[in-house]
């Protein structure tokens, strides 16, 4: 399983043209084709770059990397701050809204890639 993850993402809320910004996990199962680890952050730079929202964004990420690298698995964990709520409607800030997107082995809860998976990103693999 290749890992990276806390890939700082700023983009622009398709809703309410306010910014949302986090930090993006991915990880992925190699079948034979691998990427360069900077690929990764690319991706997330690439699609967060235009208007969006963060469900839309977990998906296309995910997506692309199915897509490019064919893999056996995949999985992409977005965690969000959104101004349009710490801004506007609510007014709240400091909250965080988590997408996440699965593919292949990621999906099988009897495999142990998800588990893992979120063990790395929680800090609970040490």
């Amino acid at each position: 399983m290749v890992v990276v993850q806390d890939i700082t993402f700023f983009s622009l809320c398709a809703h309410h043209l306010l910014p949302f910004y986090g930090k993006a996990h991915l990880a992925y199962i190699p079948q034979g084709q691998i990427v360069g680890l900077s690929k990764l952050a690319r991706t997330v730079d690439h699609f967060a770059s235009g208007l969006t929202v963060q469900e839309e964004l977990t998906k296309d990420i995910m997506d692309f990397i199915v897509e490019q690298l064919e893999p056996k698995g995949a999985a992409v964990v977005l965690k969000g701050h959104h101004l349009c709520m710490a801004m506007r409607g609510i007014e709240r800030p400091g909250h965080m809204t988590t997408t996440s997107a699965m593919h292949g082995v990621f999906l099988d809860p009897d495999r142990g890639a998800r588990n893992e998976f979120f063990d790395i990103i929680s800090g609970n693999n040490k």
